[in-house]
C-alpha cells in the first residue's frame, strides 16, 4: 500500500512537472519534480555552468549582481555586486565566463585573475543597445544578441536613448573585438544557441514571439562565419519565447512564460517542462551536463533530465 502511494505521488508530480505533447517527449523526461536552489531575485537570467569545480553563475538583473550556486553543497552567494546589471553569460572553452551587461551596453570577459576585458561595447562609432543573450562558436567567435530591454527603462539597466536603429544580432572577433551584424529584421532578439555540430544557428525574438533557423557558412576567407536563411522556425503560443539551449541530439530548450518548451529539430513542440514562474533562461550543467537549469522570475530551479546538452550548444 505504501509503494502504490508512492507511486501514485510520483505519477502525481509529473503530471504538475511535464506536459507531453508528442509520443517522443516521453524519453527525455527524468526527475518527477523540480528542485528549487533559490527565490530572492527579481528577475533571474542567464545561468552558466563551470564543470571545473561544479558551480553554477547566474544574473538578477534589476538588483545588479550575479549570484553563484555551488552544486557540490547547495551554497548561493554573491559572485559580482555591482555588475554592469547582467543578462546573458556563457562559458567559452577556457573556461571564462562572458557576460552581456545592461548598463554598461558591452559584452565582457572575465579573465582567470577576475579582470574584465571588454569583448564588444559598440558597432562604427555607435554604442550598442544593451546585449542580451551571448554563445561562442566552434572557431571562438562570440555571437550575441542586441535587445533594447536595458535601455527601455531603469529597472533592467540605465534609461537611455538608442544610438543603433534596429535590435541586431552581432558577431564579435575574440581577439580584436571587430563587430559584424550577422541578421536583422527583428524586434527584440533575445536567445540564441547553436546545433551540436555548429551549423545550425537559432535565434528567439521575444517580442514577435518567434525563433529563426540560420544556416552557419564558413568562407573561404578564414573564421568569419556567414548566414543563410532566417525563416521562421517557430512560432509560440505561449507569450515571450526567450533564452534557448540545444542537446546532444539537436532538440532545443527554450524558456517561456509557460515553462521550459522542447522542440524537436523538425520543428515539433514535443512537451513541456512547467515552472510556478514564468521562465526566462536555462542551461545544461551538471557532472553529464543532463541537469537543466532554469531560471524563472525570482527563482532558479533545475531538474534532471534523461538527456545530454550539447556543449557547444550550452556555451
Amino acid at each position: 500500500m505504501g509503494t502504490q502511494r508512492k507511486l501514485d505521488r510520483k505519477m502525481i508530480l509529473e503530471l504538475d512537472t511535464y506536459q507531453v505533447l508528442d509520443d517522443r517527449f516521453y524519453a527525455v523526461r527524468g526527475d518527477a519534480a523540480l528542485t528549487t536552489h533559490y527565490t530572492g531575485c527579481r528577475w533571474a537570467e542567464g545561468p552558466a555552468y563551470f564543470p571545473a569545480h561544479r558551480t553554477l553563475v547566474w544574473s538578477d538583473i534589476p538588483n545588479d549582481r550575479l549570484l553563484r550556486l555551488d552544486e557540490t553543497t547547495g551554497t548561493v552567494g554573491v559572485f559580482r555586486h555591482p555588475a554592469g546589471h547582467p543578462n546573458g553569460n556563457t562559458v567559452d572553452p577556457q573556461g571564462r565566463l562572458v557576460t552581456c551587461e545592461h548598463s554598461h551596453r558591452r559584452v565582457t570577459r572575465t579573465e582567470p585573475d577576475g579582470t574584465i576585458s571588454v569583448l564588444a561595447d559598440g558597432y562604427q562609432g555607435r554604442r550598442l543597445n544593451s546585449p542580451n543573450d551571448v554563445v561562442v562558436a566552434r572557431d571562438g567567435a562570440v555571437w550575441f544578441t542586441d535587445a533594447r530591454y536595458g535601455i527601455d527603462s531603469d529597472y533592467e539597466g540605465q534609461r537611455a536613448p538608442a544610438e543603433l536603429d534596429e535590435c541586431y544580432l552581432f558577431r564579435a572577433d575574440p581577439t580584436s573585438g571587430d563587430c559584424q551584424i550577422m541578421a536583422d529584421g527583428f524586434q527584440r532578439p533575445t536567445g540564441l544557441a547553436f546545433s551540436p555540430d555548429g551549423d545550425t544557428l537559432y535565434v528567439a525574438d521575444s517580442r514577435a514571439n518567434t525563433i529563426r533557423r540560420f544556416d552557419v557558412l564558413d568562407t573561404e576567407q578564414g573564421p568569419l562565419s556567414q548566414l543563410r536563411g532566417g525563416d521562421t522556425f517557430v512560432t509560440g503560443t505561449a507569450p515571450s519565447l526567450d533564452s534557448m539551449r540545444t542537446d546532444t541530439d539537436g532538440r532545443i530548450w527554450i524558456a517561456c512564460s509557460d515553462g521550459v518548451r522542447c522542440y524537436d529539430p523538425d520543428g515539433t513542440h514535443l512537451g513541456t517542462v512547467r515552472t510556478p514562474e514564468a521562465a526566462a533562461n536555462v542551461t545544461f550543467g551538471g557532472p553529464k551536463r543532463n541537469i537543466l537549469y532554469i531560471c524563472a522570475t525570482n527563482a532558479l530551479h533545475s531538474i534532471m533530465l534523461a538527456v545530454n546538452g550539447s556543449p557547444l550548444g550550452s556555451r
